[in-house]
């Protein structure tokens, strides 16, 4: 069956009466020491949660995480946020659901982002760096899983499509200041660009809309796991240079930029400078991107706080655009220095 109702869609007043899918379920205590059940649910708009005060250890056990729930209740208003007084819960088998409406993906033409990145892996000119790319974005199954994977458990690019997203928008943004700036690898800039969450495919897992960290993903991280890919994928590949794999390797290991963001490295190099910074301006304007999508009202408002930027934002709703045509990495190289520089922004 069909969803009517949508996360997005929801607003204060509103009966429930739907399906949706589980993502947490925590019993907590009042003070007077009776147990109430913490719910949270998602669908493809978006995730909202909720209260059960009554008999929240038998529902407890009907609300699985990654399970499938029918929901009957109320949307109110909580400290200015949006919650579900439920007044019912039933269990809901998976064949009972269509799980397009639950899965989160990428909202571009993924076929066309493939493309998009595959004529970049085209433009490099270094020979070695142009194997270990295509070693990682023309081989079955790492293509294909790269192409489906998240980039990211929540905050930024946290659907399907979403490392391919981001990793072609850095990697775009990185080509713009490689022709902005003299002395910069193109060639590293750009694979590290490419690759620098290549680990993130063993990092994370997606179970319908739910991403999880897989065992070897939270106890190493994409980061060691990203640059032990390049390695092995160097080893594949006749006489490549041991410095070009260490450069490469740093770019992967620094672009958090601070080691208290989980780097084992800082950058250190021109091009590990430059991926650390446009990462981390990506992985932002993401989220600001996705906040922006569920601006019901027109105009600049706040949004509630955003704990990942310490701070409130000043935002209007995303306005509907056209789909832009975006040059190819040689159509523009090959512009002037003034259309060159203008592409970036």
């Amino acid at each position: 069956m069909h969803k009517t109702q949508f996360v997005d869609q929801l607003k204060e007043g509103d009966r429930l009466d739907d399906f949706f899918l589980v993502k947490t379920a925590r019993l907590a205590e009042t003070r007077a020491g009776k147990p109430y059940l913490i719910l949270e649910v998602v669908d493809r708009s978006g995730e909202i949660g909720g209260p059960i005060w009554d008999q929240a250890e038998e529902y407890q056990g009907l609300c699985q995480v990654g399970g499938f729930v029918h929901l009957a209740g109320q949307v109110q208003t909580y400290q200015g946020k949006l919650q579900l007084k439920i007044d019912a819960v039933r269990a809901v088998d998976p064949g009972e659901v269509d799980l397009a409406d639950f899965v989160l993906v990428c909202d571009q033409d993924r076929e066309r982002l493939a493309r998009d990145l595959q004529a970049l892996v085209t433009s490099v000119k270094n020979p070695f760096l142009k194997k270990m790319l295509q070693f990682f974005f023309k081989k079955e199954p790492m293509w294909q899983r790269f192409q489906d994977a998240p980039a990211a458990k929540g905050i930024h690019h946290a659907y399907v499509g979403g490392l391919l997203e981001h990793s072609l928008s850095v990697a775009r943004i990185a080509d713009g200041l490689a022709a902005h700036y003299s002395g910069v690898d193109r060639s590293l800039l750009l694979a590290g660009a490419l690759l620098h969450d290549i680990g993130k495919v063993e990092e994370l897992a997606m179970d319908v809309a739910l991403i999880n960290y897989t065992a070897q993903g939270r106890l190493k991280g994409h980061l060691v796991m990203g640059s032990e890919m390049v390695a092995e994928a160097a080893a594949h590949i006749k006489d490549f240079p041991a410095e070009l794999l260490t450069q490469l390797q740093h770019l992967i290991l620094s672009h958090h930029g601070r080691q208290e963001f989980g780097s084992p490295t800082v950058p250190m190099t021109i091009e590990a400078f430059v991926l650390s910074f446009v990462d981390d301006l990506d992985a932002k304007m993401n989220l600001m991107e996705q906040l922006r999508k569920k601006m019901k009202e027109p105009g600049l408002q706040w949004s509630e706080y955003q704990r990942s930027l310490e701070r409130y934002l000043y935002l209007g709703p995303l306005e509907s655009r056209e789909e832009e045509v975006v040059e190819s990495p040689v159509e523009r190289r090959a512009a002037p220095s003034s259309s060159r520089q203008q592409t970036l922004f």
